[in-house]
């Protein structure tokens, strides 16, 4: 558990998903929290997110939620990447969730801003920090404080949560765009009832 950002950020319930949303007052920042929870992407990369991203030329949601190569954090540990940067990062493209696709539908984003989530200059985006805050005042007021739950969290809810379902590591890899399965697993929590009913199923 994450205890002063120390250590694996927590996993979220559902029940505790839906605590911490309805702490969130502004639409628009429950919007971003929905993205998280339903995509699984970090959040660096969520706040950057440009309104054509997520929404087709006619205000319509697209298939797939498109994160930007530029956006996405660079793989660790390439020789490569030192020569070529271009190769740390690749678009990830995400199909949209059919409960996020209502939420989509019933948001209207700032119509002179290029960003979803526009800082108060409207020419950028919201910083990292910014959002970090709005999450955790979120937690706070939820009373989560002490299960250690910050932006990582949903990202590592969103790989359990599709481990859990009994999709495959290989598929999951593939979803979130990880390179390396080592890295992958480290993100699934595994409970002690998880390890008893894999010991039952023997």
């Amino acid at each position: 558990m994450k205890n002063d950002r120390e250590g694996q950020a927590a996993v979220i319930s559902n029940a505790d998903c839906s605590k911490i949303r309805t702490k969130i007052r502004s639409r628009k920042y429950k919007l971003l929290f929905d993205l998280a929870w339903y995509t699984g992407e970090r959040w660096g990369a969520l706040v950057q997110l440009r309104v054509t991203d997520v929404y087709s030329e006619d205000g319509s949601p697209r298939e797939y939620i498109n994160f930007r190569a530029r956006t996405r954090k660079a793989k660790p540990n390439s020789k490569r990447k030192a020569q070529d940067p271009a190769a740390k990062r690749k678009n990830r493209q995400v199909p949209v969730h059919p409960v996020l696709k209502e939420i989509l539908l019933a948001y209207k984003p700032e119509s002179d801003s290029l960003y979803l989530f526009p800082a108060r200059e409207g020419d950028k985006p919201i910083s990292l920090r910014w959002a970090d805050a709005i999450l955790r005042a979120a937690v706070e007021k939820a009373g989560l404080s002490a299960k250690g739950i910050s932006t990582h969290s949903t990202r590592r809810s969103f790989i359990t949560n599709l481990a859990n379902k009994g999709i495959n590591l290989a598929m999951i890899k593939k979803i979130t765009g990880h390179s390396d399965l080592k890295v992958l697993s480290a993100y699934i929590e595994v409970s002690e009832d998880d390890m008893k009913n894999a010991i039952a199923t023997l």
